[in-house]
């Protein structure tokens, strides 16, 4: 008896959490707060991206292209000769 009274009550708190939470989410208030705490971010978004700084560019010819050429002393390996001791 005790056992399904317990659970009662645990069904009847976890039904008036979920209630009461969807209904502070629905209701105008909570929508009312949220569009205005996105306009302030949107406010100060771009008030921060007006007060930015912009960088020159300094990564002008920076990379150097190596030639490689066919013939340049190119040494051979073979598997077995690097395994055996001399």
């Amino acid at each position: 008896m005790l056992k399904e009274i317990k659970y009662l009550i645990f069904i009847v708190v976890i039904a008036l959490f979920i209630f009461l939470t969807g209904r502070y989410y629905f209701s105008d208030e909570n929508k009312k707060k949220s569009y205005r705490s996105f306009q302030s971010i949107d406010k100060k978004n771009s008030t921060f991206a007006s007060n930015l700084s912009i960088l020159e560019s300094d990564t002008e010819n920076i990379i150097e292209y190596v030639e490689n050429k066919v013939g340049q002393n190119k040494k051979t390996y073979h598997f077995w000769k690097l395994l055996s001791n001399d």
